[in-house]
């Protein structure tokens, strides 16, 4: 049974507040920036060209498929494979901007991790059922994130012109990374010009022509849409989970996958990815595409994706050829040629990246926010949010900084009943627990009595047998959970 003592009988004078280890910075250069709330100074990752290779080349596991899952026409996650396709030739000369006028498309919206972590908690309790060793259990990994957030990372090292912001919390020594997409920047992107929302549906026309529902089918169609198996809905998805490791940080990466050649197996071995690009004309042209290729690459490789088809299109959208591309062997495409890029100095950088961050947030608190912002030919800022800027964050929804308040509670949380003695009713301390050094510690409590909520960080804290001692300030009582 949980019990009560007096704060001042476990303080001892000149003792800190935990938390106050999250605002020890190691030394490092400071950068100002005046647009992240935070109230810490500024952690600095300087951006080094990727001109020679690594003297010791990060290792890169092959990624392992924990589970698929699909979101329905009505974005609705189940964990079945409904929305799993078959790869089918696609005519020639397709239009792909048929049927344009009926796109269901879903908004751009924040880049939250809700259904990956789903999927994750889904996994973890597999895995913890398995009864095969420890060896990659849940608690070792270091980071999880999509895909999309994994491949910006890692194509820093050669991008010129577009930025990025991330929301990043550690929550018992696992990195969650979330895409930061402000009011403003996604106002930006769903108000997409004509052309260029045009140019985005071809990609999604594309795969519409080149998937089915059954192997080696084509769907019922008109004869003007030959191969069209139907309208667009970009709330469909068929996504794919896996667990690898980059250097010896292991990671959860989801990510969509558009189809599968011929059967699933129930590994990544026929996962094909779809994609488009305007036809070569000419050096300039071809320059470009190599250019993509980049992008390509590491989309399909984080996902263990073996093989990527590209349909080559006109400028007015009608396809003219395809071509099928072995992912492991596009880097040998563009080696030796003026502005190649090379994977290994990407796989390096991201090392280099998630070690900076490992360090950063070595004693942050589980409800820490950190704004991690790429700068092209500069580098990664990193900063801890205020709490308005955390605010911002959670939106109003249901969430502790980005993460959901289910998985919140599920990972981190729990609720201790403790009479009061005094006759001040019953309080409830809510534990946030972070693991430093090894050991689990709590981090802050969050007190409640009667009717009330008060968030009182913890004043003291340690190992007792059994017992963790956290000080709850705001009732002055020691609780011990």
């Amino acid at each position: 049974m949980a019990t009560k003592r007096k704060a001042s009988e476990f303080l001892v004078e000149g003792e800190q507040d935990p938390r106050s280890f999250s605002r020890i910075r190691a030394q490092s250069p400071i950068v100002s920036e005046q647009n992240t709330p935070s109230n810490s100074p500024h952690r600095f990752l300087a951006y080094s060209a990727p001109s020679q290779k690594p003297i010791h080349p990060p290792t890169f596991q092959q990624p392992t498929q924990l589970l698929t899952f699909s979101y329905t026409p009505e974005r609705q996650l189940e964990f079945t494979d409904s929305a799993m396709r078959y790869f089918v030739e696609p005519p020639r000369g397709a239009n792909l901007g048929n049927r344009y006028e009926n796109w269901v498309r879903r908004p751009d919206e924040r880049g939250r991790v809700d259904g990956l972590l789903r999927a994750w908690s889904k996994a973890k309790a597999k895995i913890a059922n398995s009864g095969d060793g420890t060896k990659g259990q849940p608690s070792d990994i270091g980071v999880i994130a999509w895909r999309g957030v994994m491949t910006k990372i890692l194509t820093a090292a050669y991008e010129e012109r577009d930025g990025w912001e991330l929301n990043v919390m550690c929550m018992n020594g696992t990195m969650y990374f979330e895409e930061h997409l402000s009011d403003a920047k996604l106002k930006e992107k769903n108000a997409m010009e004509p052309r260029h929302r045009r140019q985005t549906y071809y990609g999604y026309a594309f795969e519409s022509y080149c998937t089915s529902s059954t192997p080696h089918k084509q769907e019922d169609c008109s004869a003007d849409t030959q191969g069209w198996s139907g309208d667009v809905n970009t709330n469909v998805q068929w996504c794919s989970v896996v667990k690898t490791k980059l250097g010896d940080t292991r990671i959860i990466i989801g990510g969509e996958v558009d189809c599968v050649r011929e059967k699933y197996t129930g590994r990544p071995d026929t996962f094909v990815e779809l994609k488009t690009s305007l036809s070569i004309r000419g050096p300039h042209d071809e320059a470009k595409f190599e250019k993509k290729l980049l992008k390509f690459y590491f989309q399909s490789f984080l996902l263990g994706v073996p093989e990527i088809i590209v349909g080559f299109r006109t400028p007015s959208g009608y396809i003219t050829t395809t071509q099928t591309f072995k992912t492991l062997e596009l880097p040998r495409l563009v080696r030796g040629k003026p502005g190649a890029w090379d994977p290994v100095a990407c796989l390096d950088w991201g090392r280099r990246f998630l070690s900076f961050l490992k360090d950063t947030m070595a004693s942050s608190a589980a409800r820490d926010v950190w704004r991690v912002k790429f700068t092209p030919r500069e580098g990664v800022s990193v900063a801890l949010l205020d709490e308005a800027g955390v605010a911002d964050v959670e939106g109003g929804e249901a969430r502790v900084g980005f993460l959901p308040r289910w998985y919140w509670d599920k990972e981190i949380g729990s609720e201790d009943a403790i009479d009061d003695e005094d006759g001040r009713g019953t309080i409830r301390a809510r534990t946030t627990v972070v693991r430093m050094g090894g050991q689990m510690i709590i981090a802050s409590v969050l007190v409640r009595m009667g009717n009330g909520l008060t968030r009182a960080r913890a004043c003291h804290c340690s190992f007792n047998g059994e017992y963790v001692l956290a000080s709850a300030a705001k009732s002055g009582y020691l609780v011990i959970i």
